[in-house]
């Protein structure tokens, strides 16, 4: 099981992480704290200081089209944020 989807990355989450060394993740639904912890720390190797979780349900989406209304859902996702240790920071865009 993939326990790491991708990285949140917004405004609010960049001032996060430059304020209080934070950082947001979109994980498997399954995945305890336990596990999200030791998958940041194993992939950008870091000491993670915090784990907090929650799970965002999906939103009802309708729209209209010549043939009629059409309806459903975007998936439901846990996010996770995770605080780190004083003096590690996570660069996303060192890859590019």
């Amino acid at each position: 099981m993939e326990i790491l989807i991708k990285p949140i990355v917004t405004e609010k989450m960049t001032g996060q992480g430059d304020k209080f060394n934070r950082y947001g993740f979109i994980v498997a639904r399954k995945a305890n704290k336990l596990q999200i912890r030791k998958a940041v720390e194993d992939l950008y190797g870091v000491k993670v200081e915090d784990v907090n979780t929650m799970i965002v349900a999906g939103k009802r989406k309708s729209r209209f089209t010549k043939s009629g209304v059409l309806t459903g859902t975007q998936a439901t996702v846990k996010k996770a944020i995770i605080t780190l240790a004083e003096g590690n920071t996570i660069d996303f865009y060192s890859n590019i």
